[in-house]
């Protein structure tokens, strides 16, 4: 069951109701600006993870300016569209509600707590806080990686300040490029299922407040492994994807990967 730690209290807490039923992501993004990217792919894996254990979620977008653009670059970067909240209504019954927020500088308490905010005081629900994220100039303005770049995002915890720079999105485009080439060739193989170890630790790793960068690890042990044949490596890393949204098996029946 995936646990998110309420950043109010610090505590973890299941994202999922003890009622089955519908769960509301709000992605709270004032700017659309590099933040704001990383809360609202934050969104988007966290909808993932919910949907993979079969719960139904209804997405909302809240406190955008620039919400033309914010689109556009979302759309770009594979992030599946949220409605907006005037057009959302109410009343739906949401038996969840998570709210994906930036983390404020100053919101911190002396002991390490996270303060309340005007924002915490008017709803209930859990709060799942992104810390800031910039980017030299240029580096998420090149439609040709947009993929690289959701990598680049995803391959930092999201409570760690994150500083994209050329190297960072040079260095997630070879892991991307390696990984789809290898899918590739493993599509071609007997296919053979996931061994269970491995599942165990994927969903361990984004059940445990969604920690993506140790999803991505699991990957890496098993791209590597000497155990894993390689149809099974296949199934890992196209189970992975649903979270991951990475387009890993992109290039299957492309030739030449690229």
């Amino acid at each position: 069951m995936l646990r998110i730690t309420d950043a109010r209290t610090g505590e973890p807490t299941d994202a999922t109701p003890a009622r089955r039923g519908l769960t509301r992501v709000e992605a709270h993004v004032p700017r659309p600006d590099t933040t704001g990217l990383r809360v609202l792919l934050v969104a988007d894996v966290l909808v993932r993870a919910l949907e993979i254990s079969g719960t139904p979620v209804w997405t909302v977008l809240t406190g955008t300016e620039g919400r033309e653009e914010l689109r556009a670059r979302a759309t770009a970067l594979g992030i599946r569209p949220f409605e907006d909240e005037r057009d959302s209504g109410s009343g739906l019954g949401e038996a969840q509600v998570l709210r994906v927020c930036a983390l404020e500088a100053g919101t911190e308490t002396a002991d390490g707590a996270k303060g309340a905010t005007e924002d915490d005081d008017a709803a209930n629900g859990l709060r799942v806080e992104v810390a800031p994220a910039d980017a030299e100039s240029g580096v998420t303005d090149d439609d040709e990686r947009v993929s690289a770049l959701r990598l680049a995002l995803l391959a930092c915890p999201r409570r760690e300040p994150l500083r994209l720079d050329e190297a960072a999105l040079a260095d997630a485009e070879d892991t991307l490029r390696r990984w789809r080439g290898a899918v590739a060739t493993w599509a071609t193989r007997p296919s053979g299922p996931i061994p269970d170890p491995v599942r165990q630790q994927l969903r361990a790793a984004w059940e445990d407040d969604l920690d993506v960068p140790a999803v991505l690890a699991v990957l890496r042990k098993v791209e590597t492994s000497g155990t894993v044949p390689d149809g099974a490596r296949f199934e890992t890393y196209a189970y992975a994807d649903r979270l991951l949204g990475l387009e890993l098996t992109r290039d299957i029946g492309r030739g030449t990967p690229s």
